[in-house]
């Protein structure tokens, strides 16, 4: 049984920590600074709870004493400080943030380290990358890598046409921080919420727009083999434009912390949501200009007799498999391991990667099973 620290004990990682001990082969410590979201996690003999203060290196230090691995659930700007423990104890290093800044410094710590350092563990960055790269594996040479990922509420009922599904203080930096994209074969930097598009997929209409840290490192492994790569967050119509308006036009992009105030306490949380995932790459196959796509939409359903909405499953499946990919000596065991280097057949053939399968189509092999339902 391999003994995981988990730091953070809200909803995804209240989620990660359900999943890992139901299988019986995990022994997982949820730590958390806040001893209230560490009591009201359901008790278990495969888990415990530690107060553990991440800002703190030497709580840290003593929460990694004997661990396989840490997973990182925490807020993005928490997990340097995680990444640099996990160095120090030679302790493998897992996370979920989509802040590029922090990636890049995982990535100097990954180094001529003794152990694995495996960021974006999750949806996006983490599977959409796994599936966008495995469809573009399979072009002579590609021309264009489009990925499009959208949580989203089933019902969506007020201006913003949203509710919050996960890390407010995720959503917030995705929308402020620079996006990297490859435009015409060169990596250049393009503005958050602009370049907004209109698609419609099984009769809805959606749109999308720049948003920083879905690709993850993509923009490195595809460099000199793409003409064109970008990421887009997905959301109903309107939604861009309010955004706008209360980030740039009344300048609460320089007030976050006000700014995610007054989200909490205004958009309320959803379990009805669903997770829209949309790849679609052209690219030349035996000479021939050809388009392939992966559709996909996953909703919130009952797992080992919880709920859990849609961007939790996702979530925390997306950690969990890689854990499990990790354990089983599948993943380098050493230095900086990026999302696109695991396998989309070893992912979804893995117990927590199946709840990403399609469900609404038959099953056809690689990421091809999404291939043309999109309109």
């Amino acid at each position: 049984m391999r003994d995981i620290l988990l730091m953070g004990g809200g909803k995804i990682g209240e989620t990660i920590g359900d999943f890992l001990k139901a299988t019986g082969d995990y022994r997982v410590t949820v730590a958390d600074r806040s001893a209230d979201a560490l009591e009201r996690l359901p008790a278990h003999t495969r888990m415990e709870t530690r107060v553990v203060d991440a800002a703190n290196p030497a709580d840290l230090a003593e929460a990694m004493r004997g661990k396989f691995a840490v997973l990182s659930a925490l807020p993005y700007h928490l997990t340097v400080g995680v990444a640099e423990a996990a160095r120090d104890a030679g302790t493998h290093y897992l996370d979920l943030t989509e802040d590029v800044a922090s990636t890049r410094r995982v990535k100097e710590l990954a180094d001529g380290a003794r152990s694995a350092f495996i960021p974006q563990c999750g949806l996006a960055p983490g599977f959409i990358s796994i599936v966008a790269n495995d469809v573009a594996s399979r072009f002579d040479t590609l021309d264009t890598v489009r990925m499009r990922v959208g949580a989203l509420p089933k019902y969506p009922s007020n201006a913003l046409n949203y509710n919050l599904t996960w890390s407010t203080e995720g959503v917030i930096n995705e929308y402020l921080e620079p996006c990297e994209a490859i435009v015409e074969g060169r990596l250049v930097s393009v503005p958050p919420l602009e370049e907004r598009e209109e698609f419609s997929l099984d009769g809805v209409l959606y749109e999308a727009f720049n948003t920083s840290g879905g690709l993850g490192t993509l923009c490195e492994t595809l460099a000199g083999k793409v003409r064109t790569l970008n990421y887009r967050s997905v959301r109903y119509p309107g939604h861009r434009d309010l955004m706008k308006a209360l980030l740039h036009d009344l300048r609460l992009g320089s007030r976050r912390e006000l700014l995610k105030d007054i989200l909490e306490h205004s958009i309320p949380a959803t379990l009805q949501d669903v997770v829209l995932i949309f790849v679609t790459v052209t690219g030349t196959k035996r000479g021939r200009l050809l388009q392939e796509t992966y559709a996909n939409k996953i909703y919130g359903r009952e797992i080992g007799g919880t709920f859990y909405n849609g961007i939790q499953i996702t979530t925390a499946s997306g950690m969990c498999a890689v854990l499990d990919l990790l354990a089983d000596g599948t993943l380098p065991q050493r230095g900086f391991v990026k999302q696109e280097e695991v396998r989309y057949a070893d992912f979804i053939a893995n117990r927590f990667g199946r709840n990403y399968a399609m469900t609404d189509a038959a099953p056809q092999q690689g990421a091809q099973q999404g291939a043309g339902r999109a309109a």
